[in-house]
């Protein structure tokens, strides 16, 4: 299995294969069972962990290999329509994918831009409000006039000249989450 999008589709076959037998299967019910299939407890750990990464190479100085991948912050929403509002039109991220268990549960959805992704979540337990999420990039001037352009209601962030590591663009969110842009000094 290549990623989530693969268990996506795994899901959706054994949707349609009980509904050829008769058997009604939510969505969801499906993305559940496909995650227990893969020793996941559930699809929002399964769509956090799985992705395009080839699988671990055992490093031949140690018996067991352990091996890192870039992690994926989880940050608190409350509102939908606001939160997208700001990930996508504002900060001009796209939404890969979202969840809910049913159509009045919570939402959990990953949004991306470049190769940073967030998992959006508004499930109690999965974040507190108030985190910050500190991003290395490239382009700190061009994010800023493409922010300051959108002429956002809610925001106009300024650049900070020394911040800690660089150049700095902190992004708060509606939901009192702030994302810390940080360009490296040359």
């Amino acid at each position: 299995m290549r990623g989530f999008r693969d268990a996506k589709l795994m899901a959706k076959s054994l949707r349609e294969a009980m509904a050829a037998r008769q058997v009604p299967l939510p969505h969801s019910e499906a993305l559940e069972i496909v995650a227990r299939q893969f020793g996941y407890d559930g699809w929002n750990v399964l769509a956090a962990k799985v992705g395009g990464a080839p699988p671990d190479t055992p490093n031949p100085d140690s018996v067991a290999a352990v091996r890192l991948q870039m992690g994926i912050p989880i940050l608190r929403i409350f509102d939908e329509t606001k939160a997208k509002e700001f990930y996508l039109d504002f900060l001009g991220f796209r939404m890969d994918w979202d969840h809910r268990f049913a159509p009045s549960a919570p939402l959990y959805m990953q949004v991306s831009r470049s190769s940073l992704q967030l998992h959006l979540s508004e499930h109690h337990g999965d974040a507190s409000p108030g985190s910050t999420v500190f991003v290395w990039m490239q382009g700190i001037d061009a994010l800023h006039a493409e922010l300051i352009g959108k002429r956002y209601t809610y925001s106009r962030p300024g650049i900070e000249e020394d911040g800690p590591g660089g150049r700095s663009l902190q992004v708060p969110d509606p939901f009192g989450n702030r994302i810390r842009f940080c360009e490296k000094p040359e």
